[in-house]
């Protein structure tokens, strides 16, 4: 057995292994993650948890790895999540995202670690929420999670960032994409990298349009900026470190950022819930109650629903 409170401890002094530890827990779904999470629930919530998502291919680890730069150069502790593909043959992440960030390994104020999606949608590890609970607790002012790329479900990183930013990079189609994605609704900041490429203008043009044909803002709502940057070079990461501060202040303002975390929590209790429940009824394969259930609306005696409401009787004993 791990000796939660030490590593906690640990990890509060800024001990690399101590954290790589405690997340190594929460990806494992270790029996003592209960312990774990009861540890760290007093020491949260100082951190300021920034989501990149965008298409594979504009630029998001080079502009997570520039952005690490910048708010180092402010003084601030960093943490990154950044979250790869499952290898089809471990089932671990493919480590690239780390491999681009490498410039960083050494500074003791930036931790960053590489999670494999295991095949869950959404563009995120299912263990990031816990992972970026231990990264808080750890002292990391700012979190940076960088998902797997924007698909037609990655969307999910607006669930679990207090902002989110959007990239997108010219030439690769990304006003459709943009559309088709869903993320015109999640982005807080839009970024169009690689700004010294042919095209940028139009790129920005396209999505300020789209912007424009979104929901409607009053006068004192938030409207997403657009930056342009060259990451690789590390121009106008700090106009974004900039659009960043501005959100917060304004979600501060405003009581954004708390309503913004009560929802967060909110799905992670309910995810934590339905994971349990899940468990219950998978015991249950082994017990004559649900293939009875089954047989019966196979045979056209119970209809689906009622079967539900029998087994949902079954397992809350009501």
């Amino acid at each position: 057995m791990v000796d939660v409170r030490s590593l906690v401890e640990q990890a509060r002094e800024g001990r690399p292994r101590a954290v790589a530890r405690l997340i190594s827990l929460v990806e494992g779904a270790s029996p003592q993650l209960r312990e774990v999470m009861a540890a760290l629930a007093p020491l949260t919530g100082g951190a300021y948890v920034v989501g990149l998502t965008g298409s594979p291919g504009v630029g998001k680890s080079t502009s997570t790895s520039a952005m690490v730069s910048a708010y180092r150069k402010a003084g601030r502790r960093v943490g990154v999540l950044a979250v790869d593909p499952s290898s089809p043959f471990s089932g671990g992440a493919l480590l690239g995202d780390r491999v681009r960030m490498s410039e960083h390994a050494s500074d003791p104020g930036v931790y960053i670690r590489s999670m494999a999606t295991r095949g869950h949608l959404g563009g995120l590890a299912w263990a990031a929420p816990q992972a970026i609970r231990v990264l808080d607790a750890a002292g990391c002012d700012v979190i940076l999670v960088e998902t797997v790329g924007v698909g037609q479900s990655e969307v999910e990183i607006a669930a679990q960032a207090d902002t989110s930013v959007v990239l997108l990079a010219p030439g690769m189609g990304d006003g459709i994409q943009a559309a088709k994605a869903g993320i015109l609704e999640i982005g807080d900041v839009y970024v169009v990298n690689k700004a010294d490429r042919d095209g940028a203008d139009a790129t920005a043009r396209e999505l300020n349009h789209m912007l424009g044909l979104g929901e409607a803002r009053g006068p004192g709502d938030w409207r997403p900026p657009i930056v342009r940057t060259v990451a690789a070079r590390g121009e106008g990461i700090e106009e974004v470190v900039q659009a960043l501060d501005k959100h917060r202040a304004w979600m501060e303002e405003h009581d954004v950022l708390t309503e913004r975390r009560r929802k967060r929590a909110a799905r992670e209790i309910e995810t934590i819930a339905l994971t349990a429940l899940r468990a219950r009824i998978g015991d249950l394969h082994g017990d004559q109650h649900l293939p009875t259930l089954a047989a019966r609306v196979t045979a056209g005696e119970l209809d689906p629903y009622a079967a539900a409401d029998e087994l949902i009787a079954g397992l809350t004993g009501s």
